[in-house]
């Protein structure tokens, strides 16, 4: 029964993923992906230029409460709409709908930032029209809809003297092509543009100019929560396309968003909904930015999420690491503008990321034992549950073995770790493999496995000091729990000077 209905589930996720994104199957020449880009530009006619679009000025913090519409060539609108070009203006991009209707995280997105910015001219770029169509369609208004706010921008530069450094807009899914086509078509350089999880679907290795890029602002930030491919694409983009690319948990599987929460959920009826669970995650990570300053999230410089998980990306020299979301800081383009971090699986999503390094000495009849290590972290606040060490390879023995440690709560400074091992359990074969070693080590104590581990080296992301480890007692057998305590053995030294606070 629960194999039949996890199969019903499937099918009903590709037939959801095939109607959702219906291009995805057709050839390339079936799907160019803009009808237009062969013109130069669209007609200026202001009709049909910003039709089915409109610029809503937000005052309250109910988004169903109607706003004020700027009207593009009609001055008196800014002054109506009390749009002050001497503030911060911050426009917010919705993308590709299904219901025709603003979805749950405008709301929530929008309210955020006014209560973050109640200064700023706060203004919700409202393309439904053009864009609750199929999928497509959806992508080919993207232009029309980033030159009509460009031209949007350019007016009120003539008319009121907005300053394009103080314009910030925010783009979801396909919002953020449009933002990109608007930083494009706008007269000078707009100050910053987010991307959150930019469509992937006819964007995947397009041109720079058919896409968010580097280009289309000063200061080009971009969070990915959904790469991971399914029939054959992936719903959010995969390549990095700003000068800072963020993959919040390898940009991959979102705590709480995982298939057996889809699967949970979908019974319930809400099957749609957490389909979008990891696209949207971006849209609440930024949220999570605006609402929580005094829990700040760290991403960290990395060539891919392999090297990241084995903890040795956690460095904040050059430029290495960011706050993210709305609190991302400038940087200067680098070769390799990818990020990561892990998340806890609700707000507030920051967490603490510890590089660990430890030498495991095969000391007795270990060669086989392919040890599962457990740690637990005694911290000055509280302590840690017990955590499995992920290490993609398996320990290696006689070796230095390098991993990332994530905890979801701050447990103040770290003052001891706890350490055991045990071995494969996974398995009927590896149960009787593991009862069999139990009853010769029982009958037989020259077989019993030990290893050994000295010290454990320790660097913390969130402050980039290091410390040092050390046991009385350094070889443990498996089900044992040996207790490290600092020591110094020249490996930390004095942290430079934090460069995120």
């Amino acid at each position: 029964m629960v194999e039949k209905s996890i199969r019903i589930a499937l099918c009903l996720l590709c037939f959801i993923l095939c109607h959702s994104f219906s291009a995805l199957a057709a050839a390339p020449d079936e799907n160019a992906q803009l009808e237009d880009d062969s013109e130069d530009s669209f007609p200026m006619d202001p009709v049909l230029l910003h039709d089915k679009i409109k610029y809503n000025v937000r005052k309250s913090l109910d988004l169903d409460e109607d706003g004020c519409y700027l009207q593009p060539g009609k001055k008196e609108s800014i002054k109506e709409c009390g749009f002050d070009t001497s503030v911060r203006t911050i426009l917010i991009i919705h993308g590709w709908t299904m219901s025709g209707m603003f979805e749950s995280w405008m709301h929530k997105l929008v309210a955020a930032v006014q209560r973050r910015e109640s200064e700023a001219n706060v203004v919700v770029v409202d393309w439904l029209g053009l864009a609750h169509q199929l999928y497509p369609d959806a992508v080919n208004h993207t232009r029309r809809v980033g030159q009509s706010i460009a031209t949007v921008l350019d007016w009120l530069q003539d008319e009121a003297q907005l300053q394009l450094e103080d314009v910030h807009m925010i783009g979801y899914s396909l919002g953020a092509h449009v933002a990109g086509y608007a930083g494009t078509f706008v007269k000078g350089n707009i100050g910053r543009i987010t991307g959150l999880d930019p469509a992937g679907p006819m964007f995947e290795g397009a041109a720079t100019h058919k896409r968010l890029s580097p280009d289309d602002a000063d200061f080009v930030d971009v969070l990915h929560t959904y790469t991971r491919g399914a029939l054959g694409v992936s719903i959010g983009i995969q390549e990095p396309i700003g000068h800072i690319d963020i993959y919040p948990n390898g940009g991959d599987v979102q705590p709480g968003c995982s298939l057996g929460d889809v699967l949970s959920t979908a019974a319930a009826g809400n099957f749609v909904e957490v389909m979008k669970c990891e696209h949207e995650r971006a849209v609440h990570l930024f949220v999570d930015s605006l609402m929580n300053k005094d829990h700040v999230s760290y991403a960290f410089q990395c060539t891919g999420p392999d090297r990241f998980k084995k903890g040795i990306c956690l460095s904040c020299r050059k430029n290495r690491c960011n706050s993210i979301g709305y609190n991302a800081k400038k940087m200067r383009k680098t070769r390799n503008s990818k990020m990561y971090l892990k998340t806890r699986a609700d707000t507030p999503f920051g967490g603490f990321h510890y590089q660990m390094k430890m030498h495991v000495f095969d000391r007795k009849n270990a060669n086989d034992a392919d040890p599962t290590f457990y740690v637990k972290l005694h911290g000055s606040h509280n302590d840690t549950f017990n955590l499995d060490v992920d290490i993609a390879d398996g320990v290696g023995l006689n070796l230095t073995n390098t991993f990332l440690v994530f905890t979801e709560e701050d447990i103040g400074d770290l003052l001891k770790i706890s350490l055991r091992w045990e071995g494969p359990s996974d398995s009927w074969s590896s149960v009787l493999k593991h009862f069999k070693s139990s009853f010769w080590s029982w009958s037989s104590s020259s077989d019993k496995k030990v290893l050994e581990v000295r010290r454990i080296r320790v660097k913390a992301g969130e402050t980039q000091k290091k410390f040092t480890f050390c046991a009385d007692q350094t070889e443990i057998s498996p089900g044992q729990e040996i207790t490290f305590t600092k020591c110094r053995d020249g490996w930390e030294v004095k942290p430079r000077k934090r460069l995120h606070y």
